[in-house]
């Protein structure tokens, strides 16, 4: 039984790492945030905004511990979801934790053409957004610092990257082919 989680800041390539990974091995991919608003047919911000941050939270919990019992599996969580509750307790107790991590400069390279499909970026100058990016990873990283494995993430931008990267991750998880 496989149970995989992707941690790190928006941006770090959880998804795109992620779904190549879990194509390689054969696992099924889950992104946490898709998998909520499949559940609840309302996108991450519509239930950020009707449920407020506090009740979001809640919910993206609640949906961890779901999706968390799911067997060969590779879940991708949201940015934040390693900084609340138990969450990062949990996942490390239910399987391999790993934490892309990756420098605010690379973030604000990828988040800064993908400004309009994340709101909370949305009106940002170049300067705002860089600071902001490292205002916000710094508050996070003592909590993606508990992951079990810090995997470099910054190679992710052509299919060749991405494959090296699926290569490294399996030798990091002792699951070599």
């Amino acid at each position: 039984m496989t149970r995989i989680f992707l941690t790190g800041y928006m941006g770090a390539g959880k998804t795109t790492l992620g779904k190549a990974f879990a194509r390689r091995m054969g696992l099924e991919f889950i992104d946490l945030d898709w998998y909520i608003e499949e559940r609840f047919h309302r996108s991450i911000p519509q239930l950020f905004a009707e449920r407020g941050e506090d009740g979001f939270r809640q919910l993206e919990r609640n949906m961890l511990h779901e999706a968390g019992e799911f067997e060969n599996v590779v879940i991708s969580v949201g940015g934040g979801t390693p900084c609340f509750f138990d969450n990062m307790d949990y996942m490390n107790r239910q399987g391999q934790t790993v934490f892309l991590d990756v420098d605010t400069d690379v973030l604000f390279r990828r988040l800064r053409v993908a400004t309009q499909q994340r709101p909370i970026l949305q009106g940002k100058t170049d300067e705002e957004l860089c600071q902001f990016i490292g205002k916000a990873l710094a508050s996070r990283l003592p909590h993606y610092r508990k992951a079990q494995y810090t995997f470099d993430g910054s190679q992710l931008e052509s299919r060749n990257q991405i494959a090296a990267s699926v290569d490294r991750l399996q030798r990091l998880l002792g699951m070599e082919e």
